[in-house]
């Protein structure tokens, strides 16, 4: 198949598992379960926010044409009562941060602009009506939209779901993931590992990379480098949701895992991406699911994991929103490539997100740069060079 380029990659990915999801799977789910998972139904107001108009300062409730003036103070009101009266003519009612004001005054007065004097306030300066009020619906009106089905929850979000009364909540179920790795020369974490072997390194940062996208992690064995054992585990991985493998789809003799796949039936979209790190990369179907197959590298898997996979999983998942965001920043120092390339490079962003350093890195196999690193340089395939202070793209990580 002809290599595609990264945007091209990304752009089959979402139209094609985009046209696959149709109708998720939904589930009911108390609220203090609800965050960091995808709404499933639209969520409108229950009534007016503020429901009646709202001193947003504590103060004194007015009618601004009195002001400035001495007014007589007739009452208080807080937050979670109700005054049952009306401010009349150069009347003034105490009235506390919350509270409802009342009817008959149209402004506040904030208390450092006054002075109490028994039951009287004096106050020197005028007012506009309306000051310090929110006025009822202002926030939102009974019946409009708050949040979208599709939207993944925050924490602003719970807020406004217990607000609006929606307990439990509907939301898209969380997709499983199996994940397997593949190669001899893998050993479990555990294991004292000859000069020549690995320890299992990718699934454990799939699985945290999955769990960040929504979706719920299925760690299988380690598939060897023999057609019947790679068979076997992709057909129980085929019975998630989705099924990411890592290695085994280079080129090379003992890289099996695309032969596997086609003897599965296996529909292939693309097997070679012109990114580094992450080249050999396929994404495909088989018996109804989609797979990724990733490169076996540990940077390579982790990149390819955030600027493909996670979209599909998000989309899975019932997520609209699955832009991949990428800033700008400028460069401290200058910086080079080779094009034809579209490469995402360890790097640190400033605390400030306004400047950004490459750092060394010995490429896809060098895990201690990339923890180093809080950011990948998106390096365009078609420049070559960049000099300090040039605006560039930058991945968080």
């Amino acid at each position: 198949m002809p290599a595609f380029t990264f945007e091209d990659a990304r752009r089959c990915v979402l139209e094609t598992v985009r046209a696959a999801c149709v109708n998720p799977a939904v589930e009911v789910v108390a609220l203090e379960a609800a965050a960091g998972r995808v709404l499933a139904e639209p969520v409108a107001a229950d009534r007016d926010y503020p429901a009646l108009a709202r001193s947003v300062r504590d103060g004194y409730a007015v009618r601004a044409g009195d002001l400035p003036g001495e007014l007589d103070v007739i009452g208080e009101v807080r937050a979670g009562e109700n005054y049952a009266g009306e401010v009349g003519a150069r009347q003034a009612v105490e009235i506390m941060t919350g509270a409802p004001v009342p009817r008959g005054a149209d402004a506040v007065v904030m208390l450092e602009y006054v002075r109490r004097e028994g039951a009287r306030v004096i106050v020197d300066q005028g007012a506009q009506a309306g000051q310090f009020i929110n006025p009822q619906g202002s926030e939102a009106r009974a019946g409009e939209i708050l949040l979208h089905s599709g939207k993944r929850l925050d924490y602003t979000d719970i807020a406004m779901l217990a607000a609006a009364g929606i307990d439990p909540v509907t939301l898209y179920a969380a997709p499983r993931v199996a994940i397997i790795a593949t190669g001899d020369e893998i050993v479990p974490v555990g294991a004292a590992p000859r000069d020549f072997q690995i320890r299992n390194s990718n699934v454990y940062s799939l699985a945290a990379q999955v769990t960040r996208a929504g979706g719920v992690p299925q760690i299988l064995p380690v598939a060897r480098d023999e057609m019947e054992h790679t068979r076997e585990l992709i057909e129980r991985g085929l019975g998630a949701d989705l099924l990411l493998l890592s290695g085994g789809v280079s080129a090379g003799k003992y890289d099996i895992v695309e032969h596997v796949l086609e003897g599965l039936g296996a529909k292939f979209y693309f097997d070679r991406v012109l990114i580094q790190p992450g080249q050999p990369l396929v994404f495909g179907k088989a018996r109804g699911k989609f797979f990724f197959g990733l490169p076996g590298n540990p940077s390579s898997t982790m990149v390819t994991f955030e600027i493909f996979a996670r979209a599909a999983l998000e989309i899975l998942g019932g997520q609209e929103d699955v832009a991949l965001h990428m800033p700008f920043a400028r460069l401290t120092e200058e910086f080079r490539h080779r094009t034809g390339l579209t490469r995402f490079l360890p790097a640190r962003l400033s605390a400030d997100g306004g400047a950004v350093t490459p750092v060394a890195w010995r490429g896809s196999s060098d895990v201690p740069s990339v923890t180093r690193a809080n950011a990948f340089l998106v390096v365009d395939a078609d420049r070559a060079a960049w000099q300090a202070g040039d605006w560039i793209r930058v991945l968080l990580k």
